[in-house]
């Protein structure tokens, strides 16, 4: 067996951690074997918790949407990695939201406050006054909108009420933001030439005015894939619009996770040169949420987008603190800063955490999110478990010969002999372990 193996596979005497792709001290990088040629020289978010995160049942006081937005403010620093955050303007509660964060924003905030509205020219007239430079208009492009929430039904009729919007957006001096809400369902034969109507409409106005375009996966629907046929391309879709002359700067993409794909079509978009992903930061938003931000953002950076400085991710801990005071905490089990979301329980995990702690880490959960790496302790654990994950929440490593660790190790084992099969989390044995804590940094001091 040795010489079936001794000529395929080679000795080495260090290992190989892949650090091009897995830098100790970062997100995991993109090693490009070929860098995109469409890929934006910029990129960036922009977020609708305000307005999707409410529309999908987050209940908001104007004290908590004023919270929310300073944390976005925090979370993004200097970063430029969330650019704008866009509030609804029908409810008092929300203009209250809105006119906060526009003072914070004329004071220097980092994150520009922007509106929505459906695309009609009595909503444009409302946010004119409003102190806005810019606001999305809802402009449904599929037919199942076109011909089924239109009275007459059709595109002719559809295009034309959304073009009278955007000219009252124009001679209100705002910046229009056209939502093809539901592109991933919507015919090229209007998409395409709905965008270059507005397009010309617009090109007298100047670079002020320059219209965006929000290609809206609505329904989840879209796919990643550039060998898929039209509509459900999103980087296909996504390289239609910049042909027409839609630079990447003024192009978004906003995605529903409904099939579970909001985040790989974000970054498929972003490759085939849409420079702007809209989404929620911890993916609220209607039924399954829309695109989590701060997943987007990872793999953004590991795209080599922010190398001058990166959004704050610390912050996120406060972000899911809040929505746990409403009643919409986080699932345990989410991606990133979910309770269970850097929590081992397998003995044999607990094992390698102790011996190399990147072998069940994805990077330094710690240093990059703030989060302590989790260990939940089982039958299988041993001694070795519980000083890890003493070790993950204060900071000290107790010896192997603390003779209160073994103590305590012998209790938890008597309970697993005796029938017990769910683990021993952290919260359950924290007022066992102090007391140790304290014992070992007494006899430190007397010593």
């Amino acid at each position: 067996m040795t010489a079936l193996l001794s000529s395929r596979i080679q000795d080495t005497p260090h290992p190989e951690l892949f650090f091009e792709s897995y830098p100790p001290e970062g997100f995991p990088r993109f090693a490009w074997t070929t860098r995109p040629a469409g890929l934006p020289l910029q990129a960036w978010t922009t977020e609708t918790t305000h307005r999707d995160g409410q529309q999908g049942g987050l209940p908001l006081t104007v004290e908590q949407g004023v919270m929310l937005y300073d944390l976005m403010c925090a979370f993004t620093g200097d970063s430029g990695a969330l650019r704008q955050a866009e509030f609804f303007v029908y409810r008092s509660s929300d203009r209250a939201m809105l006119e906060a964060a526009l003072a914070r924003f004329q004071d220097g905030t980092p994150v520009e406050p922007t509106t929505w509205i459906r695309a009609t020219r009595k909503d444009a007239e409302l946010v004119s006054i409003l102190g806005v430079r810019e606001t999305g208009m809802l402009a449904s492009a599929s037919d199942y909108h076109t011909f089924y929430k239109f009275k007459p039904a059709g595109r002719q009729g559809a295009a034309h009420a959304y073009l009278g919007a955007v000219a009252a957006v124009l001679d209100a001096g705002l910046r229009p933001r056209l939502h093809l809400e539901d592109a991933t369902r919507a015919p090229r034969e209007f998409l395409l030439p709905f965008v270059e109507a507005v397009q010309e409409l617009c090109s007298t106005y100047g670079e002020a005015q320059r219209p965006k375009f929000r290609l809206c996966d609505t329904m989840g629907l879209g796919l990643p894939y550039d060998f898929v046929a039209w509509p459900r391309s999103v980087p296909g879709m996504v390289r239609e619009l910049r042909a027409q002359g839609v630079e990447g700067a003024f192009l978004e993409f906003h995605p529903h996770n409904d099939t579970h794909l909001a985040v790989a079509n974000c970054l498929a978009a972003v490759l085939a040169g849409c420079a702007a992903i809209n989404g929620t930061l911890l993916g609220k938003g209607e039924r399954t949420g829309n695109a989590a931000l701060e997943g987007v953002l990872l793999h953004l950076i590991g795209m080599d987008f922010f190398e001058r400085a990166q959004p704050d991710f610390h912050v996120l801990n406060d972000l899911a603190a809040l929505y746990e005071t409403l009643g919409h905490g986080v699932p345990a089990k989410y991606p990133l800063y979910g309770k269970d979301a850097h929590r081992t329980r397998a003995g044999i995990h607990a094992d390698g955490l102790n011996k190399f702690w990147p072998m069940y880490a994805p990077f330094d959960v710690p240093k990059l999110l703030g989060r302590p790496l989790e260990l939940s302790l089982t039958k299988d654990s041993g001694l070795a478990g519980l000083i890890f994950l003493i070790k993950s929440h204060t900071g000290i490593e107790l010896p192997k010969t603390h003779v209160g660790l073994h103590a305590l190790n012998a209790e938890l084992a008597v309970e697993f002999d005796a029938g017990r099969q769910t683990a021993v989390e952290w919260e359950e044995i924290a007022t066992r372990v102090y007391p140790l804590i304290n014992a070992q940094a007494s006899e430190a001091e007397h010593s």
